[in-house]
């Protein structure tokens, strides 16, 4: 079975609390339970939120800035999540 994991630069959907439906960007894994998200709007990079990992439902895009730790700027990840629901809207 080849299953999405939840790791840095992940593109996820949150499953449950107040940002269910929302998309966001895996910026850090803490442990096996819980990771850091970001969405450059409600949550910005310099106050991610602590998530449940299984509160999270992957999805296959990946951010390979975030991934491998450059900087970016809010802005820049709010474009790059809009950019990318468009596609998963067109599937």
């Amino acid at each position: 079975m080849n299953a999405l994991c939840l790791e840095k630069g992940r593109l996820a959907r949150s499953k449950a609390g107040r940002d269910a439906g929302r998309l966001c960007v895996v910026v850090e894994v803490l442990d096996e339970n819980f990771v850091l998200a970001c969405d450059g709007r409600l949550r910005t990079l310099d106050r991610p939120k602590k998530k449940r990992k299984k509160h999270l439902q992957p999805l296959p895009a990946r951010l390979d800035a975030v991934a491998e730790g450059r900087r970016l700027e809010d802005h820049q990840l709010r474009q790059w999540i809009r950019e990318e629901e468009e596609k998963l809207v067109q599937v």
